[in-house]
């Protein structure tokens, strides 16, 4: 499927319209839901919905029972964006990547797009 947040999720909790899209898509067969983060390490877009708190595991089995209910199998697609990332979704951290060579991507955030960092940790 192609990815219903669009940067559309608050504090990486996907919104109710997101069960309401892949429950009508449910017939399909199997869902691969959109790139769902893992870690807040793992975040490299503004508004994308992650996979580590509870209030986003909770909201994700809202978005699957929707999917279930309406005869659908969903599985979710884990996401890490590594080095195409930026500081400003991680805290003023660094990116974590497998190397520290600077992908030389524009990275969309909430100041406008930006620039990846010159080095990953």
């Amino acid at each position: 499927m192609s990815p219903m947040t669009r940067a559309r999720s608050t504090n990486g909790i996907p919104v109710v319209m997101e069960g309401t899209y892949y429950a009508q898509r449910a017939s399909a067969g199997l869902i691969i839901t959109g790139g769902i983060y893992v870690s807040q390490q793992a975040v490299g877009g503004i508004n994308v919905p992650g996979l580590f708190t509870d209030e986003q595991v909770e909201a994700w089995r809202k978005v699957t029972n929707d999917v279930h209910l309406a005869g659908g199998r969903i599985f979710a697609q884990l996401s890490h964006s590594g080095a195409v990332s930026h500081p400003s979704f991680l805290n003023g951290e660094l990116p974590v990547a497998p190397s520290a060579v600077n992908p030389r991507q524009k990275v969309m955030t909430s100041s406008g797009y930006l620039d990846t960092p010159s080095r990953a940790s």
